[in-house]
């Protein structure tokens, strides 16, 4: 064996100009005192007196004072002369000494010696408190940092949004239509004015540390020429930034290109970048030109958000969306190629050189998390219901925290709720939706008491911190999406997902998990909806109750809630989705939520999601849940007796006609339903489908929208399967409160002044209230017209 390579340093670690170990040595002695180990000065197994004062050394015929178990067998260790290894140095202070060549680091135990005292191995004076393996926020002291892949570059600054609430609803804009491009500016190449691309093509995540690459960093971006160089100065290498180049190819005209997600070729959808050097006056516009989906919500009227951060600092400004003359189109692509497609939009900036945002969707960072459990921690109140472990470490080592909700009493005979968000790390709607969650859960309602008493709720805010940090769309550092990973086997690679279902399955051998709820973003349907599980060969009952948690969230979110978007069927390309896997481990209620990256056409809305509606969805869901498991069938049996009204209409059998639909494929329900097509999109539809192109092009079942059929519009309300909603009579100027959901009437029924095709008026809570009331009622019929609030079951209390 070759001795290991011994090194002269001049003052490195305390050692002066003697030989120091191979630096690997150095490292995994320096890694253990950071766990609490080699705290006070220990005999190593050869040669290093590192005892603590007092004690003798001793190396030959004599024990050590602390041996290594596992090295060997605990007895003496070979000497370094026997081994053909030059003797390390003595030192006789504390500085961090390396550990031998061959040392093999186990667990550290008193090896008895006669006649000389030695310190207990569970002395804190000897060892010290290990150190936690994983960092968790804490109420005092930084926040741990993120660790970055070393090929990312990480400007110092840090980047903070305040949270804002637009005063009014931000309207969809009217789309220029799919075919319609901007004029080519010109026939130049343009100059490049940033590019930063730290992945070659090919290349694989090695390792991480904190920081990213270490070394000064580069010049991604062109220097400005002087005072009145109007170039604008992009910059993305901040947390969950994603731009690779921008092209200046006018003198405010930008054509930018996005870095796909790290380790792979593809992924774009997800954007998220800084200028700086504004003017106030100029009409700027920026193309994305590398997007990857055919079909998008920025084709819907969907705009991009911007931040400016003299607005934040002068008015409370934040995200607000903007965007006119916006396109998306076909770009490149071709042949073995794939194509590419284009986002185009024009902007005039607020001030003149003002620092600006531009993002897909309301950015919620790995560091806004923590920030966020921070607080969680610094709260004597939420933090005795709620604690905070770590699941696993991800590949870059940043921690995917596990929360654990519920109150200590009675927790034998809790059920399970798991919930889990951000998979997919381009989906930032889902964390705040996660978030508005965990507010409700941890706060002083009398309906959040209930949940805690009820249930456990076990919560993943973010599965994928990895992709989160460094700005992917899709994947995690594996190059892969983790969400068609849980089947896996390989923990090392895919380690949240893998972690997340093992807990489940240690769950599941205790108690019930009564609902599973991954937490996504849709960029290609607007509203919020859910993917089931229906395979098809179960009965009718256990087919209807996978669709009975999704429509009672839509009667109590009805303005956000699509369940005519709902799908149940499980298609063998989902096959390793959290929701699939875990449906067949044993949860029946099993489900993926997806939010909008737009907004809400429903109860007239036509305008974008705001933050404060994301969240409020974490708020119906526990709402739901307490209606879901109301003791009161009531609720229930209502939604069974109209899913299986819907599901016969679809088939084409009378109510009470006998016929069954029970041994009908979930694709062939799905696809014999025929929506409601609001007038603005028919009108679109019948120009798309005119073309060849659109007439050609094959239909997933999974993506196509509903209202791209262009069929006939039937008469019949948005916003529930089949049914119209009844309004029920409510004196002018009564305020009714709590999250409430209209009473469903059968086909056939009128609403007095609700013309076909259009939205009836809804009764809402008032605005500013926060959560809805204390019980999540439905209206009920009651007499002279008059609305009468049916609650929940005073038995759920009880329980």
């Amino acid at each position: 064996m070759q001795p290991s390579p011994a090194i002269r340093v001049e003052g490195l670690g305390g050692f002066g100009g003697e030989l120091v170990p191979e630096p690997y040595d150095s490292f995994m002695y320096s890694h253990l005192r950071y766990y609490g180990y080699f705290r006070e000065q220990l005999v190593l197994p050869w040669g290093s007196e590192l005892c603590p004062p007092g004690v003798q050394s001793t190396v030959a015929g004599s024990s050590p004072c602390f041996g290594v178990v596992g090295g060997f067998g605990g007895v003496s260790p070979p000497q370094p002369s026997q081994l053909g290894l030059p003797a390390l140095p003595r030192v006789h202070h504390n500085p961090p000494a390396p550990l031998g060549p061959l040392a093999v680091p186990g667990v550290l135990e008193q090896t008895p010696r006669q006649g000389t005292p030695v310190p207990s191995v569970r002395c804190r004076g000897s060892l010290g408190e290990p150190r936690a393996l994983f960092a968790l926020p804490s109420a005092r002291g930084p926040l741990p940092a993120p660790h970055w892949p070393v090929e990312c570059e990480v400007i110092e600054e840090t980047i903070k949004h305040i949270e804002w609430v637009p005063p009014e609803p931000e309207p969809f804009c009217q789309p220029m239509g799919p075919e319609q491009a901007p004029a080519a500016p010109s026939k130049e190449p343009g100059t490049v004015v940033y590019h930063f691309n730290p992945a070659p093509r090919g290349s694989c995540f090695t390792h991480a540390r904190v920081g990213g690459a270490p070394g000064p960093l580069s010049s991604p971006a062109a220097p400005l020429e002087g005072p009145q160089d109007t170039t604008l100065l992009f910059e993305s290498r901040f947390e969950s930034g994603n731009l690779q180049k921008a092209v200046k190819v006018g003198p405010y005209e930008y054509v930018l290109t996005l870095r796909p997600d790290l380790y792979t070729c593809k992924h774009t959808q997800w954007f998220y970048f800084r200028v700086q050097n504004t003017r106030q006056d100029p009409l700027y516009r920026f193309t994305i030109a590398n997007l990857a989906k055919p079909k998008s919500l920025y084709s819907e009227g969907l705009r991009p958000l911007l931040y400016s951060q003299r607005d934040a600092q002068s008015h409370g400004i934040g995200w607000r969306r903007v965007g006119t003359d916006l396109r998306y189109y076909r770009g490149g692509g071709g042949g073995e190629e794939p194509a590419t497609f284009c986002l185009s939009w024009t902007v005039r900036f607020p001030h003149n050189d003002d620092t600006c945002f531009f993002a897909h969707s309301y950015p919620y960072t790995y560091s806004d998390l923590q920030r966020y459990l921070r607080a969680l921690a610094s709260d004597p109140m939420r933090s005795q219901y709620c604690t905070v472990r770590a699941l696993c470490r991800s590949l870059a080592g940043n921690t995917v925290y596990l929360l654990t909700i519920t109150s200590p009493a009675g927790v034998a005979a809790k059920r399970v709720v798991v919930l889990s968000a951000r998979a997919h790390p381009g989906e930032s709607g889902s964390s705040w939706a996660m978030q508005g969650c965990l507010d409700f859960l941890l706060g002083a309602h009398a309906d959040a008491q209930l949940l805690r008493r009820l249930f456990i709720f076990k919560v993943v805010p973010m599965l994928n911190p990895d992709g989160v940090v460094v700005g992917n769309s899709r994947c995690s550092l594996a190059g892969r999406d983790p969400n068609r990973a849980y089947r896996t086997a390989l923990r090392g690679s895919f380690p949240s997902v893998w972690h997340l279902r093992a807990m489940v399955e240690r769950v599941l051998a205790e108690r019930e998990v009564v609902l599973y709820c991954d937490f996504h973003g849709h960029s290609r349907k607007n509203n919020v909806f859910m993917y089931g599980c229906d395979s098809g060969r179960a009965g009718a009952g256990p087919r209807l109750c996978q669709r009975v948690f999704p429509l009672m969230l839509s009667k109590n979110a009805p303005d956000k809630f699509s369940f005519l978007s709902c799908k149940f069927k499980v298609q063998k390309s989902k096959a390793g989705t959290g929701r699939v896997v875990m449906w067949r481990m044993g949860v029946s209620n099993s489900y993926t939520m997806e939010a909008a990256f737009g907004g809400s056409t429903l109860g007239g809305r036509n305008s974008h999601f705001t933050v404060e509606d994301l969240k409020s969805l974490g708020y119906h869901l526990c709402d739901t849940l307490l209606d879901f498991c109301d003791p009161d069938p009531a609720k229930f049996q209502q939604c069974l007796s109209e899913l299986d009204t819907l599901l016969r209409q679809r088939l084409g059998h009378e109510p009470g006609s006998g016929g069954s639909w029970s041994d009908v494929s979930a694709s062939e329900l799905e696809s014999r339903y025929v929506p409601a097509t609001p007038p603005h999109r028919a009108r679109q539809c019948q120009r798309v489908l005119q073309t060849e192109e659109a007439a050609a092009e094959p239909k997933s079942e999974e993506c196509l929208e509903p209202d791209k059929r262009c069929l006939p519009e039937p008469c019949q309300h948005p916003g529930e399967p089949g049914l119209v909603r009844t309004v029920h009579l409510v004196p002018e100027g009564t305020v009714l409160e709590g999250p409430l959901s209209l009473v469903l009437s059968q086909p056939g029924a009128s609403t007095p002044g609700a013309p076909c095709g259009s939205n009836p008026s809804s009764v809402t809570p008032r605005p500013g209230q926060g959560p809805p009331g204390p019980t999540g009622s439905w209206l009920s019929p009651g007499p002279q017209g008059k609305a009468v609030r049916r609650e929940r079951s005073p038995e759920l209390a009880l329980l």
